[in-house]
């Protein structure tokens, strides 16, 4: 099973970012946080909150225990740069890049464990039978899906829609052909 978490446009450079990123690819879950809390990077509060985010959908989406899981892959992408100008000595100006970086964070178990999913009904829905009164409801079916009876419905209300024409002023001048 593997759990991904994903934190884009964060705004610091992803070449300063992989450095943090390269010490705990491959580390257990509790080895990467204990890596963490000792670098002394920018970088380290963006890929531990990434971390934590990851940690929740694994627990939350999955029920996987903490102690179980290593971080698979972890990738540092370029985002947008965002491009400024600094003023500079005899009325020049010089460029500035403000990089943006994508993190992208995969959680992998050590040993594959069942994970518990909820069991799907799939049962039809129950049939009723519907009497025809009057020949104008001939076409519908004896026996329907209240579902489908809704269905059925909406189609011949837009089949009569289309036949008739409203009343209505607003309705005429909108009609028109455009030109007077």
């Amino acid at each position: 099973m593997q759990v991904k978490a994903k934190a884009k446009y964060i705004r610091i450079s992803p070449r300063k970012a992989r450095l943090v990123a390269d010490v705990v690819r491959g580390l257990d879950v509790t080895e990467a946080y204990n890596r963490l809390a000792v670098t002394n990077k920018k970088s380290v509060k963006f890929v531990k909150k990434l971390l934590d985010s990851a940690l929740a959908n694994a627990k939350h989406n999955y029920e996987l225990a903490e102690d179980n899981l290593y971080i698979k892959s972890i990738r540092v992408d370029d985002g947008p740069i965002l491009y400024r100008w600094m003023p500079r000595a005899y009325g020049r100006a010089t460029p500035l890049r403000k990089r943006t970086a994508i993190i992208e964070v995969v959680l992998a178990e050590k040993k594959e464990t069942k994970v518990k999913t909820t069991e799907q009904k799939n049962e039809k829905p129950e049939m009723k039978t519907v009497k025809v009164e009057n020949k104008e409801d001939a076409d519908i079916k004896e026996d329907i899906n209240p579902e489908e009876a809704q269905k059925d419905k909406i189609k011949r209300k837009k089949k009569g829609a289309n036949t008739k024409r409203e009343k209505g002023v607003l309705n005429k001048v909108f009609r028109r052909k455009s030109g007077m």
